[in-house]
């Protein structure tokens, strides 16, 4: 019989730590009173984040769903894990994936329960949720048909290419947006200006495979909202940023936080809607600019991202701790009622580690 751990702590498993949010993400176990375990698919030498948690294993990459779930099997088995925080969009796929395989059609889903295979805790949304989120065109509809916010309308590629070859793309309105309804981090986006480019664009994407939407392009800021929503209490926070300066797969480096209730409504009504568990990010575009800043409805929803925002310490520094609210909600305690923040801009800073 394998012997208990000496140390008692309840344990989290955090994925992938060399990704921008798992810094704040481990401080934030930490803060909770948990053990914590990273992983990564490259060394821990590689990984500055490495030598802040308890141990760090070297992970398969989550693509190779055999070798990613065996890995993680035996993990959660030798470290006693009790929770699992999955911090990218592929690995939230593969757990969404494996979860699904193991429901049982004739009980209801619990999304706080342990999840038998690796007998945790998985720290994400419920399975409808995420399978919605997952989807830019399901979502688009979802939120459209119930009137919840402003959306930018969307067409499947395969429609477009039905109705719109035989006049080589010329009658479409440029300028567009592709992009996979799968998507994440801004990949397999493509901006389509002519009818030219939408002729390439198209034959990349048959190159590639999948689904596709295609949607105008619509000017404005990126504005990313970070929301904790608790299903039992109803309790729901939100906190948004304007990303002033981001990487090219979507990371905010340099943001404005700033309160704005009418957006922060309805984004607590879009996670009471979605049935959002724990803490995920909404983006919009935010469409005002000059004399309509007040322009009521002037933000469209791009997507949610069900899982910590690459800048989620953005709103842990602003006022409000989302690692905290997150785990709350698995752990079975209140989170904290919501803040209203201080209008304020914070910058990231890259610095360097000497690694052992």
């Amino acid at each position: 019989m394998e012997m208990a751990r000496e140390d008692e702590r309840k344990t989290a498993l955090v994925t992938a730590i060399g990704s921008f949010s798992a810094r704040e993400v481990i401080a934030g176990c930490r803060r909770e009173g948990l053990r914590v375990i990273g992983c990564d698919i490259y060394p821990a030498e590689w990984v500055a984040d490495s030598a802040d948690v308890d141990v760090c294993y070297r992970a398969p990459y989550a693509t190779d769903e055999t070798a990613y779930r065996a890995f993680l099997a035996e993990v959660c088995e030798k470290e006693h894990v009790d929770f699992v925080l999955p911090l990218t969009d592929v690995e939230v796929d593969v757990l969404q994936k494996w979860r699904m395989e193991s429901m049982d059609a004739t009980k209801e889903y619990e999304v706080t329960a342990e999840f038998a295979p690796l007998h945790a805790v998985l720290c994400m949304s419920g399975v409808e949720t995420i399978r919605l989120c997952r989807d830019k065109e399901k979502m688009q509809n979802f939120l459209s048909e119930r009137g919840l916010c402003r959306t930018i309308p969307g067409r499947e590629l395969a429609e477009v290419v039905e109705a719109e070859a035989d006049s080589a793309y010329e009658n479409l309105s440029y300028p567009l947006v592709i992009k996979p309804v799968d998507g994440r981090s801004s990949q397999g986006l493509a901006r389509v200006k002519n009818a030219r480019q939408m002729a390439y664009a198209v034959q990349e994407c048959v190159e590639h495979g999948g689904r596709f939407l295609v949607q105008p392009m619509i000017d404005g800021s990126v504005v990313t909202v970070d929301v904790a929503r608790d299903p039992k209490s109803g309790i729901t926070s939100a906190v948004a940023r304007r990303e002033l300066l981001r990487t090219l797969n979507g990371a905010g480096t340099s943001v404005y936080v700033y309160h704005d209730e009418m957006l922060e409504q309805e984004c607590r009504e879009i996670a009471k809607a979605l049935d959002i568990c724990g803490c995920v990010n909404f983006e919009f575009i935010d469409t005002a600019c000059g004399e309509g800043m007040e322009e009521k409805n002037r933000y469209r929803f791009l997507e949610c991202n069900p899982r910590f925002s690459g800048g989620v310490a953005f709103s842990c520094m602003a006022g409000y701790d989302m690692i905290r609210a997150h785990l709350a909600c698995f752990m079975g305690k209140t989170p904290e009622k919501p803040v209203v923040v201080e209008n304020q801009y914070i910058a990231r800073r890259y610095t360097e580690y000497r690694m052992k």
